[in-house]
């Protein structure tokens, strides 16, 4: 058997080229529990390899009869998981002295992402105080032995990885109940397993078009990756097309280093982005909503001296203004004149690129996105590749995510969310795109969902509002998830998607500068009124705001989180240790983030602190509906004074005073007048634009129909 044994392992260290971490970490002098994910039928003979012969295997009974002949070259214990006496089989021989070797998900993944963790695995840790090793398993969910066919492109042979992660220890606490313990330490060990998860994906250096060239060779050349309103384009097409853009465009943009672009969220976009990131030049991607000195102030701060933009967008996109404002400073390169210029030539130097799998050598890795908000002139937030390509790990170390799988993006790039979840997360994960240009399209962006299958939606509460209001029942029949984000997602959307649909919106949470999610309510860790946990590897830690009791400001730290900023006349200021959200937060005990407010969203009346997101939130109580917003402006009595905006001018403040009264609320978070408007003014990227309203207010002198209370 030890022969056997030893030409197994020599075998199929070669077939699968196997490389191991961390091994020198695990001590077997005391009793231990080693906890792999599972993600194929190979997983405990390729372990046995490298682990010491001592351990003991935990078998499922249905396996260990399938594979009777392997398992005679490992100690095992065969159990049945129905049967509640094998945990205490288990713990036994952990109590003997021997350590376990168990797969805590009790099963093989069918989603190709970890699945919930069984509370045996918990019990026996509390119960025995082993140490635990978490090992992190890689590439042979790609076998034909894992139970994934269809979902991914499986390979004979894929090249696989072993990494031990941190050892941890759960401690016992007595003052709660076993049952509430167990449940606790299973959930404990499975955000361990994301986060050695998570460590075990990441990369030191990292170029965004190289990942691409490797995901291409992962999912397959001819997998059509993205499509749009006018093609459907595969991997090679994609990276062929920019290869060619970027032999086009190295000489015109020789001397600048952040470079513009002016574009709708599309397959035209995403090429140039992919060709720009070859050239290691430093996409600055610009928001066509803002206005021409906006815009220009952007170019300025972020020292762009040219724009790539398309001729056919600005025509039927009616942005001719903002053209012919931007040229007056910056040079307008249009595609389409780079387009006819490429010959036949270009095209084969562009495929020979291809075929040779040529990656980029680039030593400056960034790109730059602009924040909206009351600054006078625009920020811009300087994300490295590496951030990016973190914050997409993030998200698919805690969601299951596969090629059979479909997105539409509707969001537009120039918002983080647009950029990393709607379309490098699914580029860079093999799963197909549909990129729309506009997100206020309600009625058709649903008929594509069903036209396209779509399983995976991305929105803010106000677009999917739109998309619901205006949908057949039957649309999102395909749906598997749907993420909201950029702003609260509301009670009534949340339900009538609930409702309507029958379709759970996941709430999110996040920031330009940390690329951009934060934390995110996911299938196996839900908690409605709440934006989710932090995602693994990120820290967090509360700063207490001076007025406000409970919560404080959030401040967080991870490998997602932005270089630093662009800051007009000033350059480049690099990111402080821990990035201050400016948003007022409370985390419960399990790690769930309830948002309060926005500390800028707040209004001091006579000396007190008053929340302007409570008092929409109260008025969507009172109401029962959304399209509330609420600001403040200067009061010479009181020092500010809250003006509350409705897209409903049948309501009245009476009605909303007696609320309050009834349910105890302090009458500070009364509005001093109602305000009727048709529409709650949008930024691009779907929030509500406050610093519109408070211009409209301000403009108006604070006169307003309404008699303050």
């Amino acid at each position: 058997m030890i022969i056997l044994h030893t030409l197994l392992k020599l075998l199929l260290t070669c077939w699968f080229r196997i490389r191991r971490k961390g091994f020198d970490r695990i001590d077997l002098s005391e009793p231990a529990l080693i906890i792999p994910n599972h993600v194929s039928l190979l997983d405990a003979i390729l372990l046995s390899f490298y682990l010491p012969r001592s351990v003991t295997y935990v078998v499922n009974t249905g396996i260990a009869k399938r594979f009777s002949l392997l398992l005679k070259l490992c100690k095992h214990i065969t159990v049945d998981p129905l049967n509640p006496y094998s945990v205490r089989k288990m713990l036994r021989v952990l109590k003997s002295g021997e350590t376990l070797v168990i797969f805590p998900e009790g099963r093989i993944t069918t989603t190709g992402g970890l699945m919930k963790m069984y509370s045996g695995v918990g019990y026996l840790a509390l119960r025995s105080g082993a140490k635990l090793y978490p090992i992190i398993i890689q590439g042979l969910e790609r076998s034909p032995l894992s139970y994934l066919k269809g979902k991914i492109k499986r390979s004979w042979f894929p090249k696989v990885s072993f990494t031990v992660g941190s050892p941890f220890t759960l401690s016992k606490n007595d003052a709660r109940s076993m049952k509430e313990q167990k449940a606790a330490a299973s959930d404990s060990i499975l955000h361990t397993m994301q986060t050695e998860l998570l460590k075990a994906r990441l990369k030191p250096d990292v170029n965004l078009f190289n990942e691409a060239l490797e995901a291409a060779r992962l999912h397959g050349a001819k997998q059509t990756i993205c499509m749009d309103v006018t093609a459907a384009v595969s991997y090679r097409t994609l990276l062929v097309s920019s290869y060619v853009l970027g032999n086009k465009l190295r000489p015109m943009l020789a001397a600048n280093q952040s470079v513009g672009v002016l574009l709708p969220t599309s397959i035209g976009h995403t090429a140039l982005l992919f060709a720009l990131f070859r050239l290691g030049k430093t996409p600055a991607i610009l928001n066509f909503s803002l206005g021409v000195q906006t815009l220009l102030d952007c170019c300025e701060t972020a020292g762009i001296y040219t724009v790539l933009t398309s001729r056919v967008f600005i025509e039927k996109a009616k942005l001719g203004h903002l053209i012919e404002g931007l040229a007056e400073k910056v040079a307008i390169v249009y595609l389409e004149d780079v387009k006819d210029t490429v010959s036949p030539g270009d095209k084969l130097s562009g495929l020979a690129h291809y075929l040779m799998r040529k990656k980029s050598t680039a030593t400056v890795n960034e790109l730059i996105l602009f924040t909206s908000g009351s600054e006078s002139k625009p920020k811009g937030v300087v994300l490295t590749h590496a951030n990016l390509y973190a914050n997409i790990q993030q998200v698919r170390s805690v969601i299951d995510l596969t090629s059979r799988d479909k997105i539409l993006n509707a969001l537009p790039m120039f918002h983080s969310f647009g950029l990393t979840a709607g379309t490098l997360l699914p580029i860079l994960s093999g799963i197909p795109a549909f990129l729309y240009p506009s997100p206020l399209h309600y009625k058709a962006i649903s008929e594509l969902c069903y036209d396209q299958d779509i399983t995976l939606l991305f929105g803010t509460s106000t677009f999917l509002a739109g998309y619901g209001k205006h949908a057949h029942p039957y649309n999102f029949y395909s749906l598997r998830y749907i993420f909201a984000g950029a702003e609260k997602l509301k009670d009534d959307v949340r339900q009538m998607w609930q409702e309507k649909f029958g379709v759970r919106i996941f709430e999110g949470y996040g920031a330009t500068e940390t690329s951009p999610i934060l934390s995110l309510n996911t299938p196996l860790a839900n908690k409605t009124g709440t934006v989710g946990r932090l995602l693994p590897g990120m820290q967090a830690q509360l700063e207490q705001v001076e007025g406000i009791a409970g919560g404080g400001n959030l401040l967080v730290r991870g490998p997602n989180v932005m270089k630093g900023y662009l800051i007009n006349g000033q350059g480049f200021i690099p990111a402080e240790e821990w990035y201050k959200t400016g948003d007022l937060v409370e985390i419960d005990a399990n790690g769930y983030i309830t948002i309060k407010s926005r500390i800028k969203r707040f209004a001091k009346i006579g000396g007190e602190m008053v929340s302007l997101n409570l008092v929409e939130d109260l008025a969507v109580q009172c109401y029962g509906h959304s399209g509330f917003a609420a600001i403040s402006v200067n009061d010479a009595r009181k020092g500010e004074r809250v003006i509350l905006y409705t897209t409903d001018d049948s309501i009245a403040l009476d009605k909303l005073r007696g609320f309050l009264a009834e349910k105890g609320f302090s009458p500070l978070l009364l509005p001093a007048s109602l305000q009727f408007i048709s529409a709650l003014p949008l930024l691009g990227s779907g929030k509500t634009d406050y610093v519109a309203l408070k211009q409209l207010a301000e403009t108006k002198g604070g006169k307003h129909d309404e008699a303050t209370a």
